[in-house]
């Protein structure tokens, strides 16, 4: 398809009485389960670098994620090289699509430089799509 095509937000009207909940209130939990690394891993999945077309996390450039027990969430990671200038850009999409995990209330984002991060820090299919053997 040629055309560009927006989607209008569905107001809270337009969603049947008896649709369940589908998303989690601001600050709350979906399911009454707090967030976990492997629901922020997954939600950091989204977040690409633009130049190679992979994911920051498969990258390996996510190195630590830590929850504290009210939903503040404090992640550490680098860039593929020091100088490299999409740090802004990587932490903007990490905010955007950690908000809508549920049970996270806040992120802080921390650019680190050590360990180097090195192409062995990828995973198998990071490598494969970049062609790294």
């Amino acid at each position: 398809m040629d055309e560009m095509t927006t989607h209008e937000p569905i107001a809270d009207e337009d969603i049947p009485a008896t649709a369940p909940e589908e998303h989690a209130p601001a600050g709350g939990t979906l399911n009454g389960g707090p967030a976990t690394e492997e629901t922020v891993r997954e939600a950091l999945k989204h977040v690409m670098d633009p130049e190679l077309g992979v994911n920051i996390v498969d990258l390996g450039l996510v190195y630590d994620v830590e929850i504290s027990q009210d939903g503040k969430i404090y992640i550490e990671y680098t860039l593929t090289t020091m100088g490299c200038p999409i740090g802004p850009l990587i932490e903007h999409q990490m905010q955007s699509f950690l908000e809508n995990v549920p049970g996270v209330t806040s992120v802080e984002a921390e650019m680190v430089l050590r360990p180097p991060w090195s192409p062995d820090m990828m995973s198998e299919e990071a490598k494969a799509a970049l062609g790294y053997f």
